[in-house]
């Protein structure tokens, strides 16, 4: 242990420590921009100096190391000048559209401009206005609020995929796409990861808001809302209530009070889904199918695997993710069923995903969802309409989609749909005395692995969270090193509770909780709460292969809610 004074408070922190850690022991604020905690710590911005014995100047703290003995200060007026002038430097160059920019009252640089009373024009304004890139289905740049933080480089680059990237040097240094084309041209895998890095507005998801409105308002639509399961555990951050919160009953209230309009629950397609996948499974280990098989409900690992390792779409379940099959259930049994024609039905999902706004533009899934509207433009919508979130009371999803299972639920964190998938399967494979938890796949680590024995039948899974971790388990696979029956892959890491649609964060937030397992727990204390756990005994899963589909993996099925892939160039 490395004992050391901020202050004038003594810490005792491990060899190998910054100053920046040793402070938070501390309970010392010291302010960052470029730092994010699992991201990126390179002491670029320069926000976060101190002053530290032995060292010639100011130092980053994020990256100085303790030494013994060391005495730290981290509020001289030399430190607050120097971050002051920081600030004043970057603001010379930044568009300041603060008004109506999406992270007003949420960015780190206004928040910080404030503590510093920055003069926003002390160096004057000196910067081109930049054309905005808006040509991707889901993500939106605009390089002239860029502070060159690059956390949105290091995300993408932990991600494997190097869509965007440092230009040019100097005072001529932007972050751009190779050959300066759109993000929509390159193959950014639309997870939006970038986008939950960004302190500014510099990066954004591509809005649906104003169409949902208009659809909201149109007498000839008949509007229906459906919520993905994560949802429920990161609606309430932007209503500042305690992360990990479940608002389910609130969300449902107030998407009700935004105008005539039905919301259902999305947990119900993932119990579907697992119904599919996981008859999908048993028919390829007892008919000889590719095997491993993958998930197949996170749009930005279809099209990682569809960009860098289309050897593997034959290993892909062929399953529509929860959206496409809730979207493609809606426009025919729903319809048929109410007698409304599907171009009445504006169907809207809301989900914790950039990718899912790309994913309702592929034409193999039938274009059956009208708009994909993010956490964030959800608690938009909801401000807008002054609805006052954190008193409302609590409302049920309405018929005929309102039940599901707990399994369903935990879709949203990784794990949750290897878990689901495998209550099923031990069901079919076990019996009715099959266990319901499989907690080894549970958990935030990159990649987890487990075996289990169901019925007579060795199962081993891996589950792969991030796509950085999902490269290390196909590579893995390649070489022969590993041998797994059934392999989940979130593009996020978390997965869905830590997606890149998901509420905005201050960095004091996001760099000292431990958000992934918070927002996970909502959904895992969810589950253990619910009496219905497994998907197949969900009543409506029942009556939906009653009614509709006669049974897993039917012609009918196999026509709705199926899918196939596509090859995609690397480049």
């Amino acid at each position: 242990m490395i004992n050391l004074k901020i202050n004038g408070i003594a810490v005792s922190v491990p060899e190998g420590s910054t100053i920046l850690q040793a402070a938070k022991l501390a309970n010392i604020r010291i302010p960052t921009l470029c730092y994010l905690k699992d991201v990126q710590c390179v002491g670029s911005c320069r926000m976060c100096l101190v002053e530290a014995t032995g060292a010639r100047g100011l130092v980053a703290a994020c990256v100085y190391p303790v030494s013994e003995g060391m005495e730290v200060r981290t509020n001289t007026p030399r430190v607050r000048r120097a971050r002051k002038t920081t600030l004043e430097l970057i603001l010379s160059t930044h568009k300041k559209k603060c008004l109506s920019c999406v992270r007003s009252m949420n960015c780190e640089l206004q928040k910080l401009a404030l503590e510093y009373n920055a003069e926003e024009d002390r160096f004057g304004t000196d910067h081109d206005i930049k054309p905005i890139d808006d040509l991707s289905a889901s993500v939106v740049r605009d390089n002239s609020k860029c502070i060159m933080c690059t956390r949105c480089v290091a995300a993408c680059n932990n991600q494997t995929i190097g869509a965007i990237g440092p230009k040019n040097r100097g005072y001529a240094k932007t972050i751009g796409s190779p050959y300066d084309v759109s993000l929509a041209f390159t193959p950014c895998v639309n997870c939006g990861q970038c986008v939950v890095a960004c302190p500014v507005g510099a990066l954004y998801e591509k809005s649906a808001v104003a169409d949902v409105w208009g659809a909201i308002v149109d007498d000839t639509k008949q509007v229906v809302f459906f919520t993905a399961p994560s949802v429920r555990a990161t609606l309430g951050e932007a209503f500042n209530l305690p992360v990990g919160t479940n608002v389910e009953g609130k969300m449902v209230t107030a998407i009700k009070q935004l105008g005539d309009v039905k919301c259902f629950n999305m947990d119900v397609t993932a119990d579907l889904t697992i119904m599919e996948e996981a008859n999908e499974l048993l028919a390829r280990l007892k008919n000889g199918g590719a095997t491993p098989m993958f998930t197949s409900c996170c749009p930005g690992w279809i099209k990682f695997a569809e960009h860098y390792y289309p050897e593997f779409i034959p290993n892909l379940s062929t399953c529509k993710s929860p959206q496409e099959m809730f979207s493609a259930l809606l426009k025919t049994y729903y319809c048929e069923k109410h007698g409304i024609k599907p171009e009445n039905l504006y169907v809207v999902s809301v989900i914790p995903c950039t990718a899912k706004k790309f994913e309702i533009q592929r034409e193999e899934l039938g274009n059956y969802t009208d708009a994909a509207i993010t956490t964030r433009e959800l608690a938009k919508m909801i401000k807008e309409a002054g609805i006052d979130f954190v008193n409302l009371e609590d409302s049920a999803f309405d018929n005929p989609f309102e039940e599901a299972s707990g399994a369903g639920a935990i879709f949203g964190a990784t794990g949750g749909v290897m878990e689901a998938a495998l209550r099923t399967a031990a069901y079919k494979l076990g019996g009715a005395g099959a266990p319901v938890e499989f907690k080894e796949v549970r958990g935030i680590e990159g990649v987890k692995e487990a075996e289990y024995k169901v019925g007579k039948t060795t199962v081993k899974v891996a589950v792969a969270s991030g796509l950085g971790n999902a490269r290390k388990v196909l590579d893995a696979i390649k070489k022969g090193e590993k041998n797994y029956t059934f392999v989940e892959v979130m593009a996020c890491p978390g997965g869905c509770i830590n997606g890149g649609g998901q509420p905005y964060l201050h960095d004091e937030v996001r760099n000292n909780m431990d958000l992934r397992t918070m927002r996970a727990q909502a959904l895992y204390d969810y589950d253990a709460d619910k009496s219905l756990r497994c998907s197949h005994d969900s009543s409506v899963v029942k009556m939906l292969y009653n009614e509709y589909f006669g049974e897993p993996n039917s012609h009918k099925a196999h026509k709705i809610l199926h899918t196939t892939y596509t090859k995609r160039e690397k480049y």
